[in-house]
């Protein structure tokens, strides 16, 4: 999506070069201090698997919404996003944070009550009790493959404000980010996490907030931002969210332009609602009405706050027209802080800023961990797995998808695409399943794999079929960009596998229905899950009283 990005000029701005860089750097670690005391503390309180995954069932609220929010409010929506809003206006905003708040409106609405009841421990247990031994491995290997790619999301966003603040190599902030999260991941679980994201949220969501009214003012108040009439890619029509006649959407016409219009609002707000992290959070709430207006208090905050940073980038185009090159422009945010904030409130956002990248890091690191070990390891075994054992084996796997993430990080180096391509592999290898055998009662195990297959398959056939086209909108100067060309094609491809992946669900469902009868949704325990009142409408005051189910 960043095919004009080669073309522009080197700008004026020296970030390494800022006079309050120590400062910055010294807000930063008192922050990592502050996590990892945290996580030291959180350890001492952590005895069972359960206590390290989902904090002992018991968040409330506060904490609950302010999770779940601050997990998903991190690199590629504050930093991915303000970058997509200057190149293509509200337009880049649909993937994250548009696509996000959708994604959690539905969840909760339609599928947290019914988790919560049944008292998982990870999204797979769905997947498993639903449909047997073969689609829980299948669906555990992408939680985890999707949560490495989340994950070396964060740690190349990190590596950005590393490099403009000291000028290192952008290894090595991968690197000294990356050892850092995984190690107080390891020492505390969810309840470090948890706590961590519950005070990390005031500082990204007022440091977010600063920087918008600090350029809001310099831009001349909202008059002068609704006059914004350009971006790098998007001229006229900043402020829409639909397809642009003659343009289309990010430089793509006709049915291409609408496939990627369409993907883009899919890729998280459908993908993302059998995640880990997001059915973790709501699974460690008190009650099912906690865990549902979580999932709703979260979405208005996510929309609140989310919806500034492409905004700054509106803003900052106007200020600062295309005189950024690629790897400024990929860090813009810190840009836009650094240049027009006081000093002490972009001390303060700048570490806040690494907590937020920090804070889904841990959270997706802890995601893939619990998977593997509650549904991998658990099918691979021959014993009973403990208590302790489990949470040893968690502990260890954290330390293995952590570095693996870092590996990931380093060879690819695209925070904003790689968040979204965890969310295309999930929309098209897991949504249909996960909600046909939440609604449909037919659905079995071959229609399962079937959809899963189905939808993989004819997603990386798309891939390939589209990669032409993309190719030639992603050519500069003669020289094919590839990476964009590549994750262009994907994003295309999505909506298309999503509807095989339906189709084969449903027909090889009713096929094999005789042959093969569907298993009943159950809870943790195997049995039966109550399916009554299984939809979000319940009274925050149930909420608040703490009297709701």
């Amino acid at each position: 999506m960043s095919h004009e990005i080669s073309s522009l000029a080197v700008t004026a701005f020296d970030p390494k070069g800022y006079q309050y860089g120590g400062w910055v750097i010294a807000g930063i670690v008192g922050f990592f201090c502050v996590r990892l005391g945290i996580g030291y503390w959180a350890a001492r309180k952590v005895k069972t698997a359960s206590d390290y995954v989902l904090a002992g069932r018991g968040l409330p609220i506060y904490m609950t919404s302010s999770s779940i929010m601050a997990t998903w409010f991190a690199a590629e929506t504050l930093m991915g996003a303000s970058t997509e809003g200057y190149r293509y206006g509200l337009q880049g905003a649909i993937l994250d944070p548009l696509g996000a708040v959708l994604c959690l409106l539905i969840s909760g609405m339609f599928f947290v009550r019914l988790m919560r009841r049944a008292r998982y421990l990870t999204v797979v247990d769905f997947f498993s009790k639903r449909f047997g031994a073969e689609v829980n491995l299948i669906a555990s290997l992408l939680q985890i493959v999707a949560y490495a790619a989340w994950t070396a999301a964060q740690f190349v966003a990190g590596s950005h404000v590393v490099h403009s603040l000291l000028g290192w190599p952008e290894w090595t902030g991968i690197l000294l980010v990356g050892v850092v999260v995984t190690g107080y991941t390891t020492m505390g679980g969810m309840l470090a996490d948890t706590l961590l994201d519950f005070i990390q949220m005031f500082f990204t969501a007022g440091g977010i907030t600063a920087v918008f009214l600090f350029l809001l003012k310099e831009i001349g108040g909202w008059d002068g931002l609704l006059a914004c009439t350009d971006t790098l890619s998007v001229k006229g029509q900043p402020f829409t969210i639909l397809p642009i006649q003659g343009s289309g959407f990010l430089g793509y016409t006709g049915l291409t332009g609408w496939l990627y219009w369409i993907s883009a609002w899919i890729t998280i707000g459908w993908g993302s609602i059998a995640t880990q992290d997001l059915m973790q959070r709501s699974m460690s709430a008190r009650n099912e009405a906690t865990s549902v207006w979580g999932s709703y208090i979260a979405a208005a905050l996510y929309l609140v706050f989310g919806i500034m940073s492409p905004l700054i980038g509106i803003m900052m185009f106007k200020l600062d027209p295309p005189t950024l090159n690629k790897e400024h422009l990929e860090g813009l945010l810190v840009v836009a802080s650094q240049t027009y904030l006081p000093v002490w409130i972009n001390v303060l956002f700048m570490a806040a800023l690494t907590s937020a990248m920090m804070s889904t890091s841990d959270s997706a690191i802890l995601a893939a961990a619990s998977v593997f070990t509650e549904n991998v390891l658990a099918s691979l075994s021959r014993k009973a797995v403990d208590e302790v054992q489990k949470l040893w084996w968690t502990r260890v796997m954290v330390l293995v998808i952590g570095g693996a993430c870092i590996g990931i990080a380093w060879m690819i180096g695209d925070s904003y695409n790689l968040a979204m391509i965890a969310g295309s592999l999930l929309l098209v290898g897991m949504t249909v399943p996960f909600v046909c055998g939440m609604y449909w009662r037919p659905a079995n195990r071959s229609g399962a794999l079937a959809s899963i297959i189905g939808g993989i398959g004819s997603w990386v056939a798309g891939v390939f079929y589209y990669l032409p086209e993309t190719q030639a909108v992603n050519t500069v100067e003669g020289t094919v960009v590839w990476d964009e060309a590549v994750w262009d094609a994907a994003y295309i491809a999505s909506p298309i596998a999503v509807a095989v992946s339906l189709l084969a669900m449903v027909v090889v469902t009713l096929v094999t229905q005789k042959s093969e009868p569907p298993l009943p949704l159950t809870d943790v325990d195997g049995n039966p899950l109550a399916l009554e009142n299984r939809l979000g409408w319940v009274s925050l005051w149930s909420v608040l009283s703490k009297s709701g189910p």
